[in-house]
């Protein structure tokens, strides 16, 4: 293999705001391959929420510090240990479930990289992980959503919230999106969202109940948590479903309250992690597959980014991310210098 021996990363070595405990390293070493392994250059490497929970110290328990922070991101192969075919050299790759992304190279095993289709960009191949995986796995797997369901999702302006709205058009269900502010109502409604409801104007249940003919949702995706998600769940009918996948507000749902007011609607946190720890490599990249697909035949469109910073201009980076309000994913360019 080449041997790799000075480049940059994000790292931090306690917990704490991303700010304050992220550091720009510059490693001096070689990549020890095993005979399993690539080596993958970086192109480029979103910044989600997700991303920057870890850091804040939600998952100390599982985490071993110093850390490089990143879920995703697409780069080229670069390096492969000795049992991996070099037809792999020089091929676009989403390096998943390794090292952390925010660093101008990334190890992996070969067979947890994702191929990337050739006329998929690099802007949409970065993002092909955590939302569209997340969302298509909801409504496939956890809920098995069908034509006559109504789901609800809070925040739908988000990048996630988007693609529920694609989805439900290649799923039939109808998507009641809520959102704080009518800026997405108009795309949301191209998108596919059956109803949009916008929280500063309407009374949440009121409306969802007045849609549904006082039936309620089937069922909700809360990505705020806190009062919003305690909202979201007075909108689901008995026998109904609510996920957590996010927490936008900083502020838990009193869970034991939920358990006991709502014990006949289902209420539980979602987490990607879980779903990868028990697959097959086939089924992982099946699964990719499927979702590739969609994007190939013009079914899901992943937004652009809105910005990006090299690792250098971290700080500006993880500001911008925390800026409300904005369309498309802040992206890091590992190897653009300023």
């Amino acid at each position: 293999m080449r041997r790799i021996k000075e480049f940059i990363s994000l790292q931090y070595k306690k917990f704490g705001n991303p700010l304050e405990v992220l550091e720009l390293e510059q490693r001096v070493d070689d990549i020890q391959l095993q005979h399993d392994e690539i080596v993958v250059r970086m192109i480029l490497s979103p910044i989600n929420p997700s991303d920057l929970i870890p850091i804040r110290g939600a998952y100390k328990h599982r985490i071993q510090l110093p850390e490089v922070p990143g879920y995703e991101g697409v780069g080229v192969v670069e390096a492969v240990g000795s049992s991996v075919t070099t037809s792999l050299l020089g091929k676009r790759v989403l390096p998943l479930r390794g090292e952390g992304t925010w660093q101008q190279y990334v190890k992996t095993k070969a067979n947890f990289a994702i191929r990337v289709p050739v006329e998929m960009n690099n802007e949409t191949a970065s993002q092909m992980y955590i939302n569209p995986m997340t969302a298509w796995l909801i409504c496939t797997e956890e809920l098995r959503l069908k034509s006559d369901d109504v789901l609800i999702v809070n925040a739908c302006g988000s990048a996630i919230g988007r693609i529920f709205a694609q989805f439900s058009k290649v799923f039939g269900y109808r998507l009641i999106a809520a959102v704080r502010n009518d800026r997405h109502t108009q795309e949301l409604h191209s998108l596919g969202a059956w109803a949009v409801i916008d929280t500063s104007k309407e009374l949440l249940v009121h409306r969802v109940l007045e849609l549904t003919c006082g039936m309620g949702a089937t069922a909700g995706i809360d990505s705020i948590g806190g009062q919003d998600g305690h909202d979201l769940i007075e909108c689901i009918r008995p026998g109904g479903t609510v996920l957590s996948i996010g927490l936008m507000s900083g502020t838990q749902m009193n869970w034991a309250q939920i358990h006991q007011k709502h014990s006949n609607i289902r209420v539980k946190p979602y987490w990607l992690k879980r779903w990868i720890e028990g697959i097959s490599d086939v089924r992982w990249h099946e699964t990719f597959g499927d979702v590739f697909k969609l994007v190939i035949d013009g079914e899901l469109t992943i937004q652009a980014p809105r910005t990006r910073f090299s690792l250098r201009e971290y700080e500006k980076a993880i500001i911008e991310t925390q800026q409300s309000g904005h369309i498309g994913k802040v992206i890091l360019e590992p190897f653009l210098f300023n």
